[in-house]
C-alpha cells in the first residue's frame, strides 16, 4: 500500500452514548493502537463490557490487501459508550523493531520490503508527531542556540528562565539582585512590621505584582504610618475592593448624589407617591399613612399605570389602548350576553369606559341600549347572542393634549428631529408630501395614481420523479420510496409523479390497504405502467386516499394522501393607471381586489399574498 508520513493522531469530543470512532490514519495490527478516554489509558478487548475497554475494526487497504488495518478503521467502544463531551484521543504507537532480514543473495520478496518499509515509514510518523507536540527550537534559531538543562546539583532550588540570548538558565537575574541589595534600609524597616509581614503571606499572589511595582514600594515606607491604618482597617479595605465598580459610580456621580442628600426630604416624600409594581392595589402609603390623591403605582397584571383620586379610588393613568386605536373580534359559540378575554385572535379585551365602538354581524350596537361598555374589560349585550355571530370592536385610545398659546410659536422652520417637515416652501401643482428615499425626511413628489388590482390564484401542476428500492427487513422485503421505508406520500392533485422501481416488484396503486393481497383491485385513474420497471399516475381532482403495494408480494407498501395543493401560481390584471378596464364578470371572478396607489408588484409565499412597494 502507500502511505504517507500522515499525522497518527486523532482527537474527538464525544457525545453521549457514542461508540464508533473513525481511526483516520494507517496501522498494521491491534498494538499498534492507543486510546485515552479523559487522559486515562483504554484496554483492548476483542469483545469490549466496559466503556474503558475497545474493540478495533480494520478498514483494508484498496492498493495492498495484505493489511487488514492499512486503510485506518474503528474504535468501538464497549459498554454503553461514551458520556456527552468525554474527550477521546486515538494514537498509533508502533514498537520500534525490525521484523524481516533480507538474505544478501537469493531473490528479494517484494510484498515483505513493502511491509517493512510501510511500517519504518509509519514509525518515522509516530516519531514526528511526537516530536510536534514538543518544546523544540524553531528552525530560524541560530546553531548556537541550546535548550540543554545544567546539570541537577547546579539548577536545584532555582527558577528556569531564558538569558538574553534565549538560551535556558537557571539563576536569578542579575539586575533584580542589584535592586534588591539597593533597599537594604527599606528591608530593614519591613524588620519592625513582621506581624504585617505575615498577613503579606496569605496574599503571596499580591507579592508577585510587588517587584512589577518596585518603585511604589519605595514610596511604602515614607507612607508606613498610613499602611499600618491600612492593616487596622483591612476588612474595610477588601470591602471596598469587592464593591469597586459601585464605588466608581459614585465617584462619577457624586454631584447627583450630593444633590439628593441636599433633597432627601423631597426623596423620601416621592417614595410615599409612586409605590411599585403591585398585581394587586394598595391600599396605604409605605410609610402606614392614608392613600393621597396622586399617589401612582404600576399594575403588573394589567400593565398599566394607575393614579388614586379620593372618591374614583384607582384609576388609569392614561389609555388602555396602545396607540390611537385597538381592533377585536369575537366568533360566537352558544348563546352568549357578555363577551370578556381572549378574542379569536388571541388579543384580551381591554378598553377605555365609552370609548369603543362594537358591530353585531357589520352593524353598529349602540352604546347605552344595545350595548354596555362602562368596565373597561367587558361588552355586555342588552340581547343574547346567537351562535355564529360575528361581533367586531374598536376600542380608542384616549389622551390629553396641551394647551399652548398661540403667541409662543415663533416663526421659522419645524425641523423633522421635532416632528415638522423641514420645508420652508410648498410644492408645485399635484405633488404630494412623502417620506425621502432614505427615510429621514419629508420632501414634495408627484402623486401616484389611483389603481385596481385584481388577483386570481392558481395551482399549476408538475412533476416529480421517485426512486423506489427494497430492501429486506427482518426477513421480509419492504418497499423504500428514496431511501425512507413504506413512506407515507403526499401526492397532490394535478401533480404529475414518475415512480421508477426493481423490475421483480410491480408497483402498483389501489384504494384498499395492501390491494389485491387484501381483497382490493389496481387503481387506474391516471395510471400509466411505461415499462416494467416505471409507472407515472397524474392525480385527478377527488382523488381517493391511495396505497401501494407490490402486486407480486404482499406487506411491502404503504399509503398515499391525495391533498389538494396551496395556488402556486398568481394572475394579477388592473386598470394600468386608467388605460385599462375591467369588465364586471372579470372582476366577479377575482379571489381577491386591491385599491391602492401605482407602484405595486405581488407575489406569493406559501399560499399568501404578497404586496412590494
Amino acid at each position: 500500500m502507500t502511505i504517507s508520513l500522515n499525522t497518527p493522531r486523532n482527537t474527538y469530543t464525544a457525545s453521549a452514548g457514542q461508540t464508533d470512532f473513525t481511526i483516520g490514519f494507517e496501522f498494521f495490527a491491534v498494538a499498534d493502537v492507543k486510546a485515552y478516554k479523559n487522559g486515562t489509558l483504554l484496554t483492548y478487548n476483542a469483545s469490549p463490557s466496559t466503556n474503558s475497554q475497545y474493540s478495533l475494526v480494520g478498514t483494508a487497504s484498496s492498493s495492498d490487501d495484505a493489511y487488514e488495518f492499512g486503510g485506518g478503521g474503528t474504535l468501538k467502544l464497549g459498554g454503553g459508550g461514551a458520556s456527552a463531551n468525554d474527550i477521546i484521543v486515538i494514537i498509533r504507537d508502533i514498537a520500534i523493531t525490525r521484523t524481516s532480514d533480507f538474505s544478501s543473495t537469493g531473490t528479494l520478496d517484494v510484498k515483505s520490503i513493502n511491509t517493512q518499509l510501510d511500517q519504518l515509514t509509519a514509525i518515522v510518523g509516530d516519531l514526528k508527531g511526537q516530536t510536534d507536540r514538543s518544546v523544540k527550537l524553531l528552525d530560524t534559531d541560530t546553531v548556537s542556540a541550546t535548550v540543554t538543562l545544567p546539570a541537577k546539583a547546579t539548577r536545584q532550588d532555582k527558577l528556569m528562565g531564558f538569558d538574553a540570548n534565549g538560551n535556558i538558565e537557571t539563576t536569578i537575574s542579575s539586575a533584580g539582585l542589584a535592586t534588591v541589595s539597593g533597599l537594604s534600609t527599606e528591608i530593614q524597616a519591613l524588620g519592625a512590621i513582621s506581624s504585617d509581614l505575615t498577613n503579606l503571606n496569605s496574599n503571596i499572589s499580591v507579592l508577585t505584582n510587588v517587584n512589577t511595582n518596585l518603585s511604589t514600594i519605595t514610596n511604602v515606607n515614607t507612607n508606613m504610618s498610613a499602611i499600618t491604618n491600612v492593616n487596622s482597617n483591612l476588612s474595610a479595605i477588601n470591602t471596598a475592593n469587592s464593591n469597586s465598580t459601585a464605588i466608581s459610580n459614585v465617584g462619577n456621580n457624586i454631584t447627583n448624589i450630593n444633590q439628593v442628600a441636599s433633597n432627601l426630604s423631597a426623596v423620601n416624600d416621592f417614595a410615599n407617591i409612586y409605590l411599585g409594581a403591585s398585581s394587586s392595589a394598595p391600599t396605604q402609603d409605605p410609610d402606614g399613612s392614608a392613600l393621597d390623591d396622586g399617589d401612582l403605582y404600576f399594575d403588573s397584571t394589567s400593565n398599566q399605570l394607575k393614579v388614586y383620586a379620593t372618591g374614583s379610588g384607582w384609576q388609569n393613568a392614561g389609555s388602555s389602548v396602545n396607540g390611537t386605536s385597538k381592533r377585536y373580534k369575537f366568533t360566537i359559540s352558544g348563546t352568549p350576553t357578555t363577551l370578556s378575554g381572549n378574542d379569536d385572535n388571541s388579543e384580551s379585551l381591554t378598553y377605555d369606559a365609552g370609548f369603543i365602538d362594537v358591530y353585531k354581524n357589520g352593524v353598529k350596537m349602540v352604546n347605552g341600549a344595545d350595548v354596555t361598555v362602562t368596565s373597561g374589560s367587558s361588552i355586555v349585550f342588552a340581547s343574547a347572542l346567537a351562535n355564529g355571530d360575528i361581533v367586531e370592536a374598536i376600542a380608542f385610545g384616549t389622551f390629553n393634549v396641551s394647551n399652548v398659546s398661540a403667541g409662543n410659536i415663533t416663526s421659522g422652520i419645524l425641523s423633522t428631529a421635532r416632528g415638522g417637515t423641514g420645508l420652508g416652501t410648498l410644492g408645485s401643482a399635484g405633488q404630494a408630501l412623502v417620506v425621502n428615499s432614505g427615510g429621514t425626511a419629508l420632501e414634495y413628489a408627484n402623486a401616484s395614481s389611483a389603481e385596481v388590482y385584481g388577483f386570481k390564484k392558481t395551482f399549476t401542476g408538475s412533476t416529480i420523479n421517485r426512486t423506489v428500492t427494497v430492501a429486506s427487513v427482518s426477513g421480509s422485503n419492504k418497499y423504500f420510496i428514496d431511501g425512507v421505508q413504506q413512506d407515507t406520500l403526499e401526492l397532490l392533485e394535478g401533480n404529475t409523479y414518475v415512480f421508477t422501481y426493481p423490475s421483480g416488484h410491480p408497483f402498483k396503486f389501489s384504494t384498499t390497504s395492501d390491494g389485491s393481497h387484501n381483497s382490493g383491485s389496481e387503481y387506474t385513474t391516471g395510471v400509466t405502467h411505461n415499462s416494467s420497471t416505471q409507472v407515472t399516475i397524474v392525480v385527478a381532482t377527488n382523488a381517493p386516499t391511495l396505497y401501494y403495494y407490490c402486486s407480486s408480494h404482499s406487506g411491502m407498501g404503504g399509503q398515499a394522501n391525495t391533498p389538494v395543493p396551496r395556488p402556486n401560481t398568481l394572475q394579477v390584471q388592473t386598470t394600468n393607471q386608467g388605460v385599462d378596464n375591467i369588465s364586471a364578470s372579470d372582476y366577479a371572478s377575482f379571489d381577491d381586489v386591491q385599491f391602492a396607489a401605482s407602484g405595486f408588484t405581488w407575489s406569493l409565499s406559501n399560499g399568501q399574498l404578497i404586496a412590494t412597494i
